[in-house]
């Protein structure tokens, strides 16, 4: 297929870039080359001759969203409408990157499904529900992937601020009150390739196997660098108040993708290994 990748200058972006080069024609595009949530661009950049569009682009600061509510609500529910429209246009396939943001966060009965309700917890949650909602009323083929706890190879990310400071200091304090399922980017992008190919339809939740707490995951990261996990120490989410009200639980449960043959996804912990692996090679775009 002759795929166009929207945000092919982020980490999940470049990483689904890699993949789906491997048996489409593939063509990333990123902010310089148009601004998704202006009226046309979205229409410009989707050529006629695109099959499918993957739909990286997105606002990322949870916080600055609360106070950034209109360019928040543009980046992610307007111009997530217009690439749909332009979808529509085509006769193109879509895949949306959405997020675990977009449940309350309580996660009564230990995580959620693919169909539970959304109830987003805080505005960066919601301008990710009105792009769903924005993408499930095509009538051409659609696809929104669900995921949470990103890192890979990026600017920043969780592993390797977690391995940064733990050159720094002698101890370290992560929160241990919130609990979801940490995603390595390449294996992310690997689902996303095995739906865009198959031409998979509807929700879907992306996420590596397993889960922990932010502790939980630090601890791991330290582990992996040859260092004691218990300088890693366990406090509550109140040690670290932040603008932006953040879910207890993140975790998403998969079945759509298990029903739709795509192979099992490795252990988070087997993905921090590979990405510090990665880091430690020198191979690393951004080490």
């Amino acid at each position: 297929m002759n795929i166009l990748i929207t945000g092919a200058a982020g980490m999940l972006g470049a990483a689904v870039m890699d993949v789906l080069g491997r048996e489409h024609q593939v063509r990333g595009v990123d902010l310089p080359d148009g601004d998704l949530g202006e009226a046309g661009v979205a229409a410009r950049l989707i050529a006629p001759e695109i099959e499918w569009v993957v739909h990286c682009a997105a606002w990322t600061d949870v916080d600055g969203a609360e106070s950034h509510l209109d360019e928040a609500l543009a980046a992610n529910a307007g111009a997530t409408a217009h690439v749909a429209a332009a979808c529509a246009g085509r006769g193109a396939g879509l895949t949306y990157v959405s997020t675990d943001y977009i449940f309350d966060g309580r996660g009564d009965d230990g995580g959620y499904d693919e169909d539970a309700p959304r109830d987003p917890l805080n505005h960066y949650g919601l301008t990710k529900a009105r792009g769903e909602e924005a993408v499930e009323v095509l009538d051409t083929p659609w696809q929104i992937v669900r995921t949470a706890w990103l890192f890979g190879d990026g600017r920043v990310n969780f592993v390797k601020t977690i391995r940064r400071l733990l050159g720094e200091r002698e101890t370290l304090q992560v929160v241990d009150d919130q609990r979801g399922c940490p995603t390595y980017a390449p294996d992310l992008a690997e689902v996303i390739g095995f739906l865009v190919t198959r031409r998979g339809h509807g929700i879907f939740h992306g996420t590596n196997a397993g889960e922990c707490t932010w502790h939980g995951f630090a601890q791991e990261v330290a582990r992996r660098v040859g260092t004691d996990p218990e300088r890693v120490r366990p406090c509550g989410s109140d040690a670290f108040p932040t603008v932006a009200a953040r879910p207890a639980c993140s975790v998403l449960r998969s079945w759509r993708l298990e029903e739709a043959g795509c192979p099992p996804r490795p252990h988070w912990r087997d993905a921090v290994a590979r990405y510090l692996e990665l880091l430690e090679s020198g191979a690393a775009r951004h080490p």
